[in-house]
């Protein structure tokens, strides 16, 4: 049962010397075959061991069952732990709930005039994209003074909109 607890621990250890040096263990092994990337990471390795370890100390100290059998439980065991962390850490890798926010996302949206827009040349406005406050240049067909709420009625650049007062 003592080796099944050490592989345990060392698993254990495995885990959060990954997690404490980051990327630095995984360098280490760049030179086999690619890396440890994807499959072969480092918290992957260290489920699995550290589930085979725990799983077969378990398994032994629990039922009459020999070496073998806790060792066969706790591969069966290790191997599943390795492909959740594998499958978790993908998920978290790939991160494709969040959307990006474009320049036409404005249109339609509401904003407050910071610099006064004149007839014939640009003030400033500031919009609310994705959450976060942001200063454009805005043109309008009609002067609009500081502190009115405008709506964005198209983007013309990057950095400009064109607005109309909202009407009340």
């Amino acid at each position: 049962m003592g080796w099944f607890l050490g592989l345990g621990i060392a698993g254990l250890v495995l885990l959060v010397l990954s997690l404490v040096f980051d990327g630095v263990l995984e360098g280490v092994f760049d030179g086999l075959s690619g890396g440890l990337d994807g499959f072969l990471s480092l918290p992957v390795i260290a489920g699995f061991l550290s589930m085979l370890g725990f799983a077969g100390a378990i398994t032994l100290g629990t039922t009459g069952l020999g070496a073998e059998a806790a060792t066969a439980v706790g591969a069966l065991a290790g191997s599943g732990a390795g492909w959740l962390t594998w499958r978790f850490s993908r998920s978290l890798m790939r991160d494709e709930d969040s959307i990006t926010p474009r320049g036409d996302d404005l249109v339609g949206s509401s904003g407050t005039v910071v610099t006064g827009i004149p007839a014939d040349g640009y003030g400033e406005v500031l919009v609310y994209l994705g959450g976060q406050p942001t200063k454009f240049a805005a043109k309008s067909s009609a002067p609009v003074a500081r502190g009115t709420e405008v709506w964005v009625e198209s983007v013309l650049t990057a950095t400009s909109v064109a607005v109309r007062p909202v009407e009340r």
